[in-house]
Order: structure tokens, then sequence, then C-alpha cells
């Protein structure tokens, strides 16, 4: 495809209200079919390993939680890629910039199903996760870019939309192959879609012309304001508990509810379910009201999260909590919006970051969560773990809130989509 869009490398792209390039109905549908099996792929391998974590551990002679580790690792990836390789490819072309980062993500995959001891396999798994972060936040910016302004946050679900179809099937197919034949295999098919996204974004995203003033130095000042980073803690805090609880979803399901092992991949499918939901219905919400979104999924996650760890040890009442806790991913089309609204110029790192806030949650939830277990409290403790991470959310947002008030009152001429 030889049409050229605009890339806004001078001002946040959905601050920029300039009609959006002229592509037919079609050719968009390409571009965000091309860009989700991107969040597809990524999607996969992140979440498949949570319902394999029995099997990895069993392959490598560790405990549950020490597989754990494996995690975490892909998470630190992520939280170290999406600043670096933002920075990096400041000035670059976007479409070249997704080439490279999914071209790295299926080699890393591949290159893990062949681990043949538990330490690489971590070291495997944080390089996976380098271009993880960067590789959203750049698809973000791209798909807003292609549409009106109103309706921004529904592209960046749409891209997003990858993901929790991944989780609704793709994760559960996994775990199935990976119980049926080896969890090596889930890699193998993590990697093949990688592949496939390259092809993809090859064939159908349109090459964008770069902006000349584009730099390192323009990028960090999006680390200068106030709301950018109190935007990342509120993504690193609210999503620790889905992680704190997801994480340990199958050992869950069989040793607290006594559900059998062949249940584990209707259980992560019911959490894509959720996942699926609230993220279509929260982009609605979103293009409406960011705050008002992002603060009442905050206390919806507070509510979720407890309900689960009263209700574990029931199978009906725990798929239900599996749904719902999934059902929480509705803020994160809207929190992702938001920081490209207060971003200003350094819309690639802030967009890129919001996954590195979305890992620490990743991180900090299966740590915690595995924490608690290992100190005896159980696997329903994860839902109070989450609960308590959302609690904190509640509290930077607070923060947040009122010093956009103050700025607002104080006659600041930044337009905040509130």
């Amino acid at each position: 495809m030889n049409q050229v869009y605009p890339v806004n490398s001078s001002s946040s792209a959905s601050l920029d209200v300039q009609s959006p390039p002229q592509l037919t109905a079609f050719q968009l549908t390409l571009v965000i079919l091309a860009l989700a099996c991107g969040g597809f792929g990524i999607g996969t391998g992140e979440f498949a390993i949570m319902g394999l974590l029995p099997d990895v551990a069993r392959g490598f002679g560790i405990s549950v939680p020490e597989a754990g580790h494996a995690i975490s690792a892909y998470a630190l990836g992520v939280v170290v890629g999406a600043p670096v390789i933002a920075m990096m490819g400041a000035g670059r072309s976007r479409r070249t910039l997704l080439l490279v980062l999914m071209g790295l993500f299926a080699a890393g995959n591949l290159l893990s199903a062949t681990a043949p001891s538990f330490s690489s396999f971590i070291i495997l798994r944080f390089v996976t996760g380098l271009p993880h972060g960067a590789y959203f936040g750049v698809a973000a910016l791209v798909a807003a870019s292609l549409v009106p302004f109103d309706k921004r946050a529904r592209a960046v679900g749409y891209v997003m939309l990858g993901l929790t179809v991944a989780t609704l099937v793709g994760t559960p197919a996994m775990a199935l192959f990976g119980q049926l034949l080896d969890w090596r295999v889930m890699f193998v098919s993590v990697g093949g879609v990688g592949i496939l996204t390259v092809v993809l974004l090859f064939l159908y995203l349109p090459r964008d012309a770069t902006h000349e003033r584009a730099g390192v130095l323009r990028e960090l000042a999006a680390f200068t304001h106030p709301q950018v980073l109190l935007t990342l803690a509120v993504a690193a805090t609210g999503f620790g508990g889905m992680f704190s609880i997801f994480s340990y979803i199958a050992a869950t399901a069989t040793e607290v509810a006594a559900m059998p092992v062949a249940t584990v991949p209707i259980v992560m499918a019911l959490f894509g379910l959720g996942m699926n939901a609230g993220n279509l219905v929260g982009t609605r919400f979103a293009d409406r009201s960011l705050m008002g979104t992002i603060f009442g999924m905050l206390l919806f996650n507070v509510a979720v999260m407890t309900f689960f760890a009263l209700t574990a040890e029931n199978p009906i009442l725990l798929s239900l909590a599996v749904f719902l806790v999934g059902c929480t991913f509705a803020a994160g089309p809207a929190i992702q919006t938001r920081l490209m609204d207060v971003a200003r110029d350094g819309q690639t790192l802030a967009a890129a970051s919001m996954h590195s806030a979305f890992n620490i949650a990743n991180a900090l939830g299966a740590w915690l969560g595995g924490l608690v277990i290992t100190y005896g409290y159980g696997y329903p403790a994860t839902g109070y773990v989450g609960a308590a991470l959302s609690v904190l959310g509640v509290g930077v947002f607070a923060v947040s809130y009122a010093l956009e008030k103050r700025s607002s009152a104080a006659g600041d001429t930044l337009v905040l989509k509130s």
C-alpha cells in the first residue's frame, strides 16, 4: 500500500483535531486487523503461561510460585523495553518500528520454546518482553491518528481487542494444547503469530511521514508533566490485582475450588470473555468520560476482587468472579487515551510507558500473590491483594483529579477530556 499518513510527533495524537487521513473503511479495517493481530500474539504469549504454570513448574522441576518468576521476568522486560525503545525510535518511521518490534517478539518466543534450563528460560522471557510495550504504544498512536477525535478511545480499544480476544481464544486454546501436548507448543504457536503479524503489517500498514523535530529530549519531556506520572501510577496499581488473581488462577481452580484440570481452559475463557466485554463497553464510556470511566472501574475492582477472595471455594461463584475480574480491563483503553491527552510532545514514550506501568502491575501482582501464598494465606488471598492495590489506585487517582481541578482553576490552557 503506497498511501502515506501523517504522524504528529509535535503534539499528542489525541489532541490533534485535524482531519484524519483519507482511508477507505476497508483499508482502515485491514490496518486495524494487522495491528490487532500483533496484540493477539502478545496477549496469548503473556497470559497463556499463567494457565500453564503448573506444567512449566513440572518441566523444570520447581514449585509453582518459582515458575511465576517467568511472568515477572517478562513483565520486567516490558517495563525496561517500552521507554528505552520508544526513545530509540523517536523520529523514526512507526511502520518500520512496528515491523522490527514484532520480529523481535516472534524470535523471542521461538527461542523460549527451546530453553534448556529455567535460568535460560527466564532470560528469554525478559528479552521477549522488551518489544511488548513499545508495540502497543506505537500501535495505539497509529490507530488514534486514523480516526476522528471523538472516536480515538474506540480505535485504541480495537487494537487492544487483539489482546482481549487472545485471552478468550488464544489463551484457553494454548492451555489445552499445553496440557495435551507440551507447554513449549504455546511458545512456538505465539512465535508463528508474530511472523504472521510482520507479514500483515508489511502488506497493509501505510508508510508514514515522521516529524523532523522528533527526538529523545522531546519524548522525555512527557515525564515532566505530573499528570503523566500519576496516570502511569494509576495503571501500575489499578491493574495489579487482576494479575495477582489471574497469575495463579489454574491452581486456585484445581486446588481450592476442586475443579477438574480439564476445566482450566474454560476458566481461562471466562476471564477472556470478561476482558472482551470490558474492552468493548469501556471504550464507549471512555469516549464520553475518561476520568469517570477510570474512577468507576477502580471502585469496581475493589468490589470484584473482594468477592473473588470470599467465594473462591465455590466453583460456580469462582467462575463468575473470574469473568468479572476480566471485565476490569475496561479501564485499559481509557487510561491509554488519557496518556495521549496529557503527554503533549512526548506521545510515543508516554503511550509505550502505559504498558510498562501495566506490566509493573503484572510483576507486582504476581509477586505479591506468590508472597501471600508462600506465607500460607492460600490462593484466595490473592483477591485481597488485588483489592488493596485497587484502593491504592483510587488514592492516586484522587491526587490526579485534585491537581487537574487546581490547574483548571488557575487557568491552565491544556484541554483535558473528562
